[in-house]
């Protein structure tokens, strides 16, 4: 652990005086709030997270009413809002009455203020180097630059309403209870940075186990009360991944919001990631000559009811056809035309073109691990410990 800089905490502010004394004379200073405290509430917000889900009509999924429905999702949408503002109550008393903290420090320890574009600029950057090898695999192979457009981003992110939810609300709100919310209330707690980064996590990848539940009862045979055991193993191999993936995007969250204080740059980072989906590990890459080209890899997305594979192509209610992770919206409205135009003639590529995307890989993650200290090294940092 490397001691703080003396510019790092505001020192007329009682709380960060108190919070760098941790890190100078630690030993000595007592917490301001138990672990028990912060792990309570981490636990509890995490159960008002995902309990509305089960307990709500409106907010259940059933394979009537599927979890991608847009009533389904406004309603989680509600759900989630409240589950933000009930958390941030909590958390803002606790820094206000046991930390003492200023509007300042609150706005300090969440990410909120103050904000460097740089921060974000660069967390960014970090998982563009990160995701180097589907990019080149979507934007060069596929072609998928030629989608990049204001109106193609509009379509995605806010006239559809599976991208809205995946690229903005759940970003959004994941992000301010499971780092600007938790968190602050460990920094409080005393806890070690690194066990922050590798604690705190776990917490949000169990809040995905749920979908487990979800994924049984909606693929659940009409006529029966338990799932086959066919779909039980699937749902359970796509739990475990599920909390491996998020557990990992979690190691980095945290890492980058300590190290950054800026709670704007991982929800974008959030949503990227969603954007992306896991990176293809195996197999040929393939073109697609068709209208419609995948703007992100043809992979599994953690938040999607597809399998662990290839991604699948489905069709909403009002004709739009969902390719990969983009909606796609018939221009005159035809379902008709969509699917005519969304019917990929795949073109196998050379062996060349496959190599240098798993280079690709392998440079992106070692480019990840060098550039990662430099990249989040903020002014604002919320904490400073050595690699």
């Amino acid at each position: 652990m490397s001691p703080l800089p003396t510019d790092l905490y505001d020192t007329s502010s009682k709380l960060f005086a108190k919070l760098k004394g941790y890190y100078t004379h630690g030993a000595e200073l007592p917490p301001l709030i138990s672990q028990r405290t912060a792990f309570a509430c981490a636990m509890l917000y995490t159960v008002l997270f995902v309990a509305p889900y089960y307990l709500s009509p409106k907010l259940r999924s059933t394979p009537a009413n599927s979890r991608d429905a847009p009533s389904v999702i406004r309603a989680r949408t509600r759900a989630a809002g409240l589950t933000c503002l009930a958390s941030t109550v909590i958390t803002v008393y606790l820094l206000a009455i046991h930390g003492h903290a200023t509007p300042h420090d609150v706005s300090r320890l969440l990410g909120l203020w103050p904000v460097q574009a740089i921060d974000i600029a660069n967390v960014m950057g970090l998982v563009t180097v990160l995701f180097v090898g589907p990019l080149y695999a979507s934007l060069i192979v596929e072609s998928g630059w030629r989608q990049v457009t204001f109106r193609g981003a509009k379509d995605t992110l806010f006239d559809s309403w599976t991208g809205y939810r995946n690229f903005v609300v759940a970003p959004a709100s994941e992000e301010i209870v499971f780092r600007s919310l938790v968190i602050p209330l460990f920094i409080l707690a005393k806890m070690p940075p690194k066990q922050i980064i590798f604690l705190t996590p776990l917490i949000f990848g169990l809040a995905h186990v749920h979908h487990m539940a979800d994924f049984c009862r909606t693929h659940t045979p009409v006529g029966r009360t338990l799932p086959t055991m066919g779909v039980f193993l699937q749902a359970l191999l796509r739990a475990v991944f599920q909390f491996c993936y998020t557990s990992l995007f979690g190691f980095f969250a945290a890492f980058a919001f300590l190290r950054t204080g800026n709670l704007y740059a991982i929800i974008l980072a959030h949503s990227f990631c969603n954007f992306m989906g896991f990176p293809r590990l195996w197999g040929r890459l393939e073109s697609a000559d068709n209208d419609y080209i995948h703007v992100a890899p043809d992979v599994t997305q953690g938040k999607q009811d597809e399998g662990v594979g290839h991604a699948q192509r489905d069709e909403s209610p009002d004709g739009a056809v969902k390719v990969g992770n983009m909606l796609m919206q018939p221009e005159d409205g035809s379902s008709e035309r969509a699917r005519q135009a969304t019917t990929a003639v795949s073109t196998r590529l050379g062996l060349s073109w496959t190599v240098v995307y798993y280079v690709l890989i392998l440079a992106g993650a070692y480019g990840f691990y060098r550039l990662l200290f430099t990249l989040t090294e903020s002014p604002n940092a919320l904490v400073v410990f050595s690699r």
